[in-house]
């Protein structure tokens, strides 16, 4: 049986991820070098922290040239939280790039008198476009979310799923082709995260 591969960097959410993956009767394997890769299915970028020291760790690994030829290749990939704004050109957070498979920037949040930094809670998803995760009419969806950073993606089709913060929306959800990432904690969030990693799993 194929494994899914969980990118082990040190920054990653590993066990709660490995045990929402294994509910779902996947093995999982913890990726730690690109010897390790060549007999998944999938792979998955965890990631729990800052940008700067993120990129590092994973530059560590050697890793790198292996994810981006990854997704080039077509392959099933799904990044989660910092695991999304990893992917992403740069960071306001830090000065390292990203590894700028999605083009556009990981902004700061923006302080609203009526809201708080970092943004933390349980929120509904709000579908912007067909996905492969969510009907665009599908409501009461209500995941996870921890964060002081959003993604400002350049192609803004891109965004298949916002989450209201205030006045204004942030990006939730990504897809861009075989690649898939949400800010939020699927792993965190209850039957719905459940039923998006089913979906997920079943699309690979």
């Amino acid at each position: 049986m194929a494994k899914i591969g969980l990118i082990d960097y040190g920054m990653g959410n590993i066990h709660s991820v490995t045990k929402a993956l294994e509910s779902l009767d996947e093995e999982v394997t913890l990726i730690r070098n690109n010897h390790q890769i060549k007999d998944c299915k999938a792979l998955i970028l965890p990631g729990v922290g800052s940008f700067d020291p993120a990129i590092n760790n994973l530059s560590k690994t050697e890793l790198i040239i292996d994810i981006k030829n990854w997704i080039k290749s077509g392959k099933s990939f799904l990044g989660i939280c910092l695991g999304l704004q990893l992917l992403f050109d740069s960071s306001e957070e830090g000065t390292i790039n990203g590894l700028g498979i999605v083009k556009g920037q990981i902004k700061k949040i923006p302080q609203l008198s009526d809201q708080r930094i970092p943004h933390v809670g349980w929120c509904e998803l709000l579908p912007t476009r067909k996905n492969s995760l969510l009907k665009e009419d599908e409501l009461n969806n209500w995941v996870y979310f921890v964060h002081s950073y959003h993604a400002v993606p350049l192609k803004t089709n891109l965004v298949t799923a916002n989450v209201s913060y205030g006045s204004k929306k942030l990006t939730a959800m990504i897809e861009q082709d075989n690649l898939l990432a949400c800010q939020f904690h699927p792993e965190k969030s209850g039957k719905t995260g459940e039923k998006l990693l089913r979906r997920w799993v079943k699309s690979i």
